[in-house]
């Protein structure tokens, strides 16, 4: 029996260098790569994915702690997703956007009813970014005004505005695209900075500091406030207490629209629908990606409130896309429903959250010296790494690279080493496995990382 077919749908065994050759130099001859120096990197072939599971050409297995790029909720070649793709292939490959289409039509009714109140349509995009861009574009037409205020510590993508939006080090060398953003400073308590003490003065003082930007950037200006609902990349903040619902009473003082960035973070990740809904947040708009189909046809969009959609009624919207709501990408959204409802994944994630991972990350932080802090909800959680417990000084500098990054880096080995592919963001560890895991899994994923810690443990001062 083989392990894995080719391209060419030729069977292989694992270790025939041959085929990890061509892969290999294809990759490094043709092949340009995102957020890399060309000649810096040497990706890693991947020859196969099940389950929670994916193999190199050497037959080296690793646990998907990442999801891929927290993508791939329902994990690697789910039987549902494939089947959804195929029979969709065979009924209608394509359609244009500017007609109807029938599972475009259905998963788009599904995401109305499964999102907030006053919730009235949904514009599709190809991704995470694009549904960034456009949210921003329909609440400046919607309120006439230009500015959005995005916070610190966010990723929005990478395009024009989204990467504009982007409050981290992804944006610096993008310059300022889009003249209109403003950045303000989240709630982050264990780096507070508004030396808060208490998530109750976190709440507080962040919301002031909000309104204090409001104020100075002019209210009849600001378009919208753009926010992951959970920070993702940038270290799973999760909003404090009030939080949310004081920035929402803050939009509605001043008429400014709030988009709810639940790319990474919508579809189960947080053991909701989407993630908003379990921090009490009404959103005009939320953008979506990822989770809705878990990357197996590029599909991403913004679910459009009421009031935003009806400005649009009589007046055309300025925008558009070839591939908006392809028939493939939206067939696999669908099967995401039913397989959410069928394997119970809602249940699960909160389950496993609470159950198991929450108890043994605070076991790891009472074991472990470098442990910082955990924080998290659902499958998606963060170990802070820190050199000193008390300064809390970060276990590398922020943005590290080369040398200073080698603490993280000899973390990461050692997930590696041990077959657990890790997601890793400066000196945090984050933990962000496919929802289908079984609880045995989960386990032996976070024994793993019990272990990889001994080796941050190395570069305790205190």
């Amino acid at each position: 029996m083989s392990d894995f077919t080719d391209l060419n749908g030729a069977e292989h065994a694992f270790g025939e260098s041959e085929a990890q050759r061509e892969v290999r130099e294809n990759d490094r001859q043709y092949v340009f790569h995102s957020w890399s120096a060309q000649d810096a990197i040497n990706p890693l072939p991947i020859a196969k994915g099940e389950g929670v599971r994916f193999w190199d050409y050497d037959g080296t297995e690793y646990l998907d702690f990442s999801s891929q790029l927290v993508n791939l909720n329902l994990g690697h070649q789910h039987p549902g997703l494939v089947k959804a793709i195929q029979e969709q292939a065979g009924r209608l490959a394509t359609i244009q956007p500017a007609m109807a289409n029938d599972v475009r039509g259905e998963l788009a009714k599904r995401i109305v009813e499964h999102s907030f109140e006053g919730a009235r349509s949904v514009f599709f995009t190809n991704g995470g970014a694009d549904a960034n861009e456009y949210a921003v574009r329909m609440a400046r037409h919607h309120t006439g005004r230009q500015k959005v205020l995005a916070r610190y510590r966010s990723y929005h993508g990478s395009t024009a505005t989204a990467i504009t939006l982007t409050g981290e080090p992804r944006r610096w060398a993008n310059g300022t695209i889009d003249s209109g953003v403003v950045h303000f400073q989240g709630p982050y308590l264990y780096r507070s900075a508004f030396y808060a003490e208490t998530p109750e003065q976190e709440t507080e003082r962040a919301l002031a500091h909000l309104e204090q930007t409001i104020q100075l950037e002019g209210p009849n200006t600001i378009a919208a406030i753009i926010l992951e609902t959970v920070t993702g990349t940038n270290g799973v903040l999760v909003p404090p207490p009030g939080y949310l619902p004081g920035v929402r009473a803050l939009a509605d003082k001043y008429g400014i629209v709030i988009i709810a960035d639940e790319v990474m973070v919508g579809f189960g990740r947080t053991g909701e629908w989407f993630a908003y809904q379990g921090f009490d947040l009404r959103p005009d708009l939320v953008t979506f990606a990822k989770g809705v189909n878990s990357g197996y046809v590029p599909l991403g969009g913004v679910v459009i409130s009421e009031a935003i959609h009806n400005t649009f009624a009589k007046t055309p919207f300025p925008g558009g896309l070839t591939y908006s709501g392809h028939p493939l990408a939206c067939a696999s959204g669908v099967a995401t429903f039913d397989i959410f409802e069928e394997e119970q994944i809602l249940e699960r994630v909160n389950d496993l959250g609470s159950r198991v991972v929450e108890p043994r990350l605070r076991e790891l932080a009472a074991k472990h010296p470098s442990v910082g802090e955990f924080r998290g909800k659902g499958l998606f959680w963060s170990l802070e790494l820190v050199v000193d417990p008390e300064t809390r000084e970060p276990l590398v500098p922020f943005n590290a690279s080369g040398e200073a990054a080698a603490p993280m880096n000899a973390v990461v080995a050692a997930c590696k080493a041990a077959g657990l592919w890790p997601f890793v963001h400066f000196n945090r560890l984050q933990i962000a496995p496919p929802l289908v895991i079984s609880e045995a899994d989960l386990v032996a994923g976070l024994d793993i990382i019990d272990a990889a810690l001994d080796v941050a443990d190395g570069y305790v001062t205190k």
